[in-house]
């Protein structure tokens, strides 16, 4: 287990700039609450305030679960957590938005995902977001895996920071990565 102290600083993946956001300011939460109609969880707030979104070390990139899902018998991917912020990257020639929680309203709506929920890590069809169905918008929301294409849920853990805690290495886990076909 790990303790959230320690993952202010170790969780992210520093070899690469893709998905960091500009650094987060006062103003960029106001307006990301404003317009995601929530109050973002104060431990997402701190690990943003240290890198604005980006890729999760491979210490940190895997969820264990109770059952398997359509990725692993027993766990869930957790590469990259997504920003606050629409800074444009170029991949290849082509103008393109880094992946942001600004963007979750359009994602949710796109893929056919509940409501409120304010999408963390992109991996589509599959998706980790922040839950407020059972908080409402301005309470602590628990954390869900989504696999959208099957309709199915998958409660991961009770708070934000609660799953940090959780977090560990996909290496660790004897079967990774492996997509199956029940669930």
């Amino acid at each position: 287990m790990a303790r959230f102290e320690d993952l202010q600083h170790s969780l992210w993946d520093t070899s690469s700039a893709y998905g960091v956001q500009p650094p987060l300011t006062a103003q960029a939460i106001v307006n990301a609450e404003r317009l995601l109609d929530v109050t973002l969880p104060s431990a997402l707030l701190v690990l943003l305030r240290h890198r604005n979104g980006g890729g999760v070390a491979d210490s940190w990139d895997a969820f264990p679960t109770t059952r398997p899902t359509s990725w692993s018998p027993d766990h869930v991917a957790f590469g990259f957590v997504m920003g606050i912020g629409l800074r444009e990257q170029n991949c290849i020639g082509l103008r393109d938005q880094s992946p942001s929680i600004l963007t979750s309203p359009y994602l949710v709506a796109e893929w056919g995902l509940p409501t409120p929920v304010v999408l963390l890590s992109e991996s589509a069809p599959c998706w980790i977001g922040l839950d407020y169905r059972v908080c409402g918008r301005h309470g602590e929301p628990s954390v869900t895996w989504f696999y959208a294409e099957r309709h199915t849920e998958l409660s991961l853990a009770p708070d934000f920071r609660s799953f940090l805690e959780g977090l560990t290495a996909a290496a660790d886990f004897e079967d990774t990565g492996t997509v199956r076909t029940s669930d």
